[in-house]
């Protein structure tokens, strides 16, 4: 094997290397903005996802076990309906089109505020 193609090996490992870790640690920006209609009962959020698009987006409330399908609406709203007032703060467990899953705790608290924009702590 010759010096060059050593080299050239070398790097071509360092370079895939970089973007693996690079991939790892650069997390898409998510938001979440709660929409006017939600209230104890219901709650609609626009969940906006950089570079992608939700599937399917569920719901835990504080203190379940439970994850719960949210209804997908006009322009990327999500909403849940419950006959019992929804516990907050509200975790989301969601799909993207593109396949990636992921799973946020705790992003909208309980007393929110309708039109706010609520991200995940990085």
């Amino acid at each position: 094997m010759s010096m060059a193609s050593s080299s050239s090996s070398g790097l071509l490992a360092m370079a895939v290397l970089a973007a693996l870790f690079a991939g790892a640690w650069c997390v898409p920006k998510v938001t979440f903005t709660v929409e006017k209609g939600s209230n104890e009962k219901h709650l609609a959020v626009l969940v906006k996802y950089e570079g992608d698009t939700m599937a399917e987006v569920e719901l835990r409330e504080h203190g379940s076990d439970e994850w719960v399908a949210m209804t997908k609406g006009e322009g990327g709203v999500w909403t849940f309906d419950s006959e019992e007032p929804l516990q907050g703060p509200f975790n989301f467990r969601f799909l993207t089109e593109k396949g990636m899953k992921n799973v946020f705790d705790d992003v909208v608290p309980e007393k929110y505020t309708i039109g706010a924009t609520y991200a995940p702590e990085e």
